[in-house]
């Protein structure tokens, strides 16, 4: 019997990188995917895959620049009974300025898409994690520090940081377990070609913090780099 039978976990920004990665690891663990993307055609190739290894998984797609659309994400989801574990993956990096000054539109862009829709999915979906006594949340960080060129980035994912801790200590002994997951610097999309790790590498480091017992630990941050084989 795989460790998550029964289970159901929504990736975000699963269509690549270190989303697909974790949605694929994580159905090969018996969980049931609900692979989100900012269009469906994006995870179709994803989706593919974990049914082809004997996996379930659906598509759901939004635009999480877009409240409404992080909002209409969260409800399908109620409506079909929430889900076990919320892996907020999905992120944007921002513009380089040379400067260190950023237009409004690019930190707002930030802040929506690295804090608030993960904050919003958290609202919406751990409530009945709680009620079920057992879910799992994994909102992924970064490590970069002293980059004033893309600050909007790491200011959101600071926010998401202390959200992140907060909210773990809020459900300690509901079943819930949150925590924060450093992919550490990969050579994808978000992390460009001269980062000094392969995608690859964010496994099984990545599992860690979904594989945790009910009694924690809580808002920590795993580094998925500690964990290569």
């Amino acid at each position: 019997m795989a460790r998550l039978d029964g289970k159901t976990a929504l990736v975000t920004g699963a269509s690549r990188g270190v989303g697909a990665l974790v949605a694929k690891a994580l159905a090969a663990e018996g969980a049931s995917l609900v692979l989100h993307a900012r269009t469906p055609e994006r995870c179709e190739a994803v989706r593919d895959a974990i049914r082809a290894s004997g996996g379930k998984a659906a598509i759901l797609a939004a635009e999480l620049e877009r409240p409404d659309q992080v909002e209409a994400l969260g409800q399908a989801l109620l409506a079909k009974g929430g889900v076990d574990i919320l892996y907020n993956n999905a992120g944007v990096m921002a513009q380089w300025s040379e400067t260190g000054a950023h237009q409004r539109e690019e930190w707002l862009r930030n802040l929506q898409i690295n804090l608030l829709a993960p904050v919003r999915l958290c609202e919406l979906l751990v409530p009945a994690m709680r009620t079920r006594r057992w879910g799992r949340v994994v909102n992924v960080t970064t490590g970069m520090e002293n980059q004033l060129e893309l600050v909007p980035y790491s200011t959101a994912k600071a926010a998401l940081d202390k959200y992140t801790r907060e909210l773990a200590q809020a459900v300690i002994g509901d079943g819930v377990v949150v925590n924060l997951l450093d992919p550490g610097w990969l050579r994808t999309d978000l992390g460009g070609p001269e980062a000094p790790n392969a995608p690859e590498s964010v496994l099984p480091g990545a599992l860690v913090p979904v594989l945790y017992p009910d009694d924690g630990p809580f808002g920590t941050v795993v580094r998925a780099q500690e964990h290569r084989r």
